[in-house]
């Protein structure tokens, strides 16, 4: 596999989407079911390789990421061969942005010393899909960029 097998939420969430799946590879419901039952290592294959397509899709149209920590936020920004970043860091350890009230702190306190923001951007050094992964796995979803662009607005980007 390139990526990782989908959870049993999304195969839920994409039922329609895995019986085309199917259907494209010439297996009907009651083949299916026997492949399910008799050969369990081509159903995981199966699993895998539609998990890895959908994956392949989701992250080729991704443009936007973030990802939240205790006292950091993350914003990325990718097109097709390059990655922007603003790290937005509290200075002040209590602050949670993980909780409500820490983002309402920053609302109030973007524009004081309690606050860091930084700016980066980098070529993608290999396959922009995989590292694109590679930043989910570590806790980022993907978003419409609404606060990426509001912080970029605001450092005159």
């Amino acid at each position: 596999m390139k990526y990782s097998r989908l959870t049993k939420e999304q195969f839920e969430e994409l039922h329609q989407e895995f019986i085309n799946f199917l259907v494209s590879q010439q297996i009907d419901k009651k083949e299916w079911d026997e492949i399910k039952e008799q050969r369990p290592h081509v159903a995981d294959q199966e699993l895998d390789v539609f998990s890895d397509l959908i994956w392949e899709g989701v992250l080729t149209k991704a443009k936007y990421l973030e990802h939240y920590s205790k006292n950091h936020i993350f914003l990325f920004s990718c097109d097709d061969s390059k990655i922007d970043t603003i790290v937005i860091k509290s200075l002040k350890a209590e602050v949670d942005f993980l909780s409500q009230k820490g983002l309402q702190w920053l609302s109030d306190a973007v524009f004081t010393d309690e606050v860091e923001v930084k700016y980066g951007a980098k070529e993608f050094e290999g396959d922009r899909n995989a590292e694109l992964f590679g930043i989910i796995q570590q806790g980022a979803i993907l978003s419409e960029g609404v606060l990426y662009g509001e912080f970029k607005e605001m450092l005159k980007l």
